[in-house]
């Protein structure tokens, strides 16, 4: 097979069963986990999209390209995306649901996926149909809340109902990403974001671990994206690749990510 079908010939979806007949949509499950604490919040919502309770247009991922410099050679790197930030929730009444990095990678381990590195997220960006842009909500107590999370997200859906693209075409720029990065090798405790792409393409949130694993706020997003990387027609493990002394130029800018993923850390 020649090299470009190969790589054609991986496109990715997401590895989750066929969304159970009579699931709750979006709406009510955010109305259900309203008054939860986090950690039961997220036992209901991992549970939703373990099951296989998300938009079929969410399950199709999305080729991106992206051009890296590795070992001092410009290389072209392939890799597939989620078109939209994890949602719970039917094709018409879905909701982007903001999780802590435990339960992102813990879905990203059921689903054969990661969470993206921030040269990813700007590839992401940059290759997007749809791009809303940022949306902020006056910083207080209650940005760690559902009801602040459905004030977000009906900003972004009428700002998404209002592009022509479908549903399914890659979407970026209205959350900030839950990413991974060398930092927390030696901050395992703390939550890695970036992105929030301004029309200009500058993310309003640089990379920042700031944050403990616990603070989930409105602004955070889940994007997955597949383990299968392909660097100059060569496939390979996305967390072998982000380990690599040399080849992690392809994926980071901050030299090798020994522990590529979140721990659960007590």
């Amino acid at each position: 097979m020649p090299e470009g079908a190969a790589i054609h010939a991986a496109a990715q979806t997401l590895a989750l069963p066929p969304r159970p007949g009579g699931a709750p949509g979006g709406t009510a499950i955010a109305a259900a986990v309203a008054n939860l604490d986090l950690e039961a919040r997220e036992r209901v919502v991992y549970a939703a999209i373990a099951s296989g309770n998300v938009p079929s247009w969410l399950r199709e991922m999305v080729r991106v390209d992206m051009t890296r410099t590795v070992a001092g050679s410009d290389v072209t790197v392939t890799f597939w995306a989620a078109p939209d930030y994890l949602a719970v929730g039917s094709d018409t009444d879905w909701f982007l649901m903001p999780l802590s990095p435990q339960t992102a990678q813990r879905l990203a381990d059921l689903t054969h996926t990661s969470l993206p590195t921030p040269p990813m997220v700007d590839a992401i960006w940059r290759q997007a149909a749809v791009r809303p842009g940022p949306d902020s909500i006056a910083p207080s107590a209650a940005m760690v809340t559902v009801p602040v999370f459905a004030e977000h997200m009906a900003t972004v859906l009428k700002r998404r109902t209002g592009s022509a693209a479908p549903l399914g075409a890659l979407v970026a720029g209205h959350k900030k990403d839950v990413v991974l990065s060398h930092l927390l090798d030696s901050l395992p405790n703390r939550v890695a974001i970036y992105g929030w792409h301004l029309p200009t393409g500058v993310p309003v949130q640089p990379l920042w671990v700031g944050h403990t694993q616990d603070h989930v706020d409105y602004s955070h997003g889940i994007r997955l994206v597949a383990r299968r990387v392909w660097v100059d027609g060569v496939e390979h493990d996305l967390l072998d690749l982000l380990r690599d002394p040399v080849l992690s130029a392809a994926l980071s800018d901050e030299g090798p990510i020994n522990h590529p993923g979140y721990r659960q850390v007590p």
